[in-house]
């Protein structure tokens, strides 16, 4: 898994796991939500997010799509 999936897995988890929140233990949660969705809106822009940091820290590897490598995938 690279950093970039093991990103998307993590932030869909939590908007899901929020949401539960919010309907099933308090209102407050959905500002759980509308951090996620606030950090992966400036992580488009900026190309950073916290938790790319960690993701890398236990081993996840950053994608990489070369040219030499899509060549491979036609053949």
């Amino acid at each position: 898994m690279t950093v970039e999936r093991g990103l998307r897995l993590m932030a869909g988890a939590m908007v899901l796991l929020s949401v539960a929140f919010t309907f099933y233990v308090s209102h407050y949660w959905m500002w759980l939500t509308v951090f996620i969705g606030l950090n992966l809106l400036q992580s488009a822009f900026t190309n950073w997010c916290p938790a790319m940091a960690i993701l890398r820290a236990v081993g996840l590897k950053d994608s990489s799509c070369s040219v030499d490598h899509m060549e491979q995938v036609r053949s």
